[in-house]
């Protein structure tokens, strides 16, 4: 019973015999896990005795009670005095003709825009914000319609290239033309086009360009191959372990069989090389073929091979491209 289903592990997840029995033992341990509770409320929890009996309704109002006293006692120590706020003066709203480029905060308080408002102004244009036009001002979160309504015929804005009062007359004060350089253009870099290439001699660059392919799923790949000695048709990407169907059509589509397999000499091998290759992992079935060898002489087809009994026609089937006698 336990060879049969490390067995069907093997065949099922494509896996070593001792990983078999390593998943087999970490199975076991998950369903003990999840029934340990259960078993432990219906049969053993009703046979343990209770050691102490439950507090009496007595003691836990006593409890209670003295607990209330200490907590009246700190709060009656402890002295709150009331704290006293001072009412913040509103400033006088004054209209005047304004820039909203240049304005200062304080000034636009006093023209009776809120505090965080004049304060979100004045971060928007640190960043490098500007107001070409009257209704930009509106453009700023939050800013109220009815407070634009009143401010827009106050609005003035000023050419951006207008000299500052102060620098008017100065001919010192010059205006410098900046010239900067034409900014490059990148042009995204084009992926090369996918071609077929060969299955029995590619690596996982190759691999990992294929959609649904990752470098994890490429090594098992890789894997896979190398312990069967090649790819002898694409019909056994299916027995791979965890390929979805996007990953198998671009197998398909993409890695071809070209190249022969590495042939096992049946007559010759050891058990260590009969075991690695992923159609004999079952240690009992190539230590018969072993054995049958040394009693009735080597192989001389596939069909001496029937004879021995312990492998399926399919098994054998599947053995044939890779066996040499």
């Amino acid at each position: 019973m336990y060879r049969k289903i490390v067995q069907q592990l093997q065949d099922y997840f494509g896996i070593s015999r001792k990983e078999a029995r390593g998943a087999l033992v970490l199975i076991l341990l998950c369903f003990l896990m999840v029934w340990t509770p259960f078993i432990f409320r219906r049969w053993v929890l009703p046979l343990m005795p209770l050691r102490s009996e439950p507090p009496s309704m007595k003691m836990l109002d006593s409890l209670a009670n003295l607990l209330e006293k200490e907590n009246q006692q700190k709060f009656k120590k402890q002295k709150f005095y009331p704290q006293k706020y001072k009412p913040k003066v509103a400033r006088p709203v004054r209209l005047f003709d304004f820039d909203p480029n240049q304005v200062s905060v304080d000034q636009m308080e006093e023209l009776g825009i809120p505090a965080f408002l004049a304060k979100r102004i004045d971060k928007f244009r640190s960043k490098g914000g500007r107001f070409r036009k009257k209704e930009d001002l509106l453009n700023i979160y939050d800013f109220p319609s009815a407070i634009y309504q009143r401010l827009e015929p106050h609005i003035v804005l000023t050419s951006p290239s207008a000299k500052r009062p102060e620098d008017a007359g100065n001919p010192s004060i010059q205006r410098v033309e900046r010239s900067y350089p034409a900014r490059e253009t990148y042009s995204k870099p084009v992926k090369p086009a996918l071609v077929a290439f060969d299955i029995n001699t590619a690596d996982t660059t190759q691999l990992v360009r294929l959609r649904g392919i990752g470098t994890k799923l490429s090594l098992r790949i890789l894997k896979f191959r190398d312990a069967l000695g090649g790819f002898h048709s694409t019909a056994q990407y299916t027995e791979i372990f965890g390929l979805d169907s996007v990953a198998l059509s671009e197998l398909n589509r993409y890695a071809k069989v070209t190249s022969g397999v590495k042939k096992l000499n049946v007559n010759t091998a050891t058990l260590e090389e009969l075991t690695a290759h992923s159609y004999l992992r079952n240690k009992k079935i190539a230590t018969i073929i072993i054995n049958y060898r040394n009693q009735h002489g080597a192989f001389q087809t596939i069909d001496d091979l029937k004879k021995v009994r312990v492998a399926d026609d399919a098994t054998i089937k599947k053995l044939e491209p890779y066996l040499s006698f």
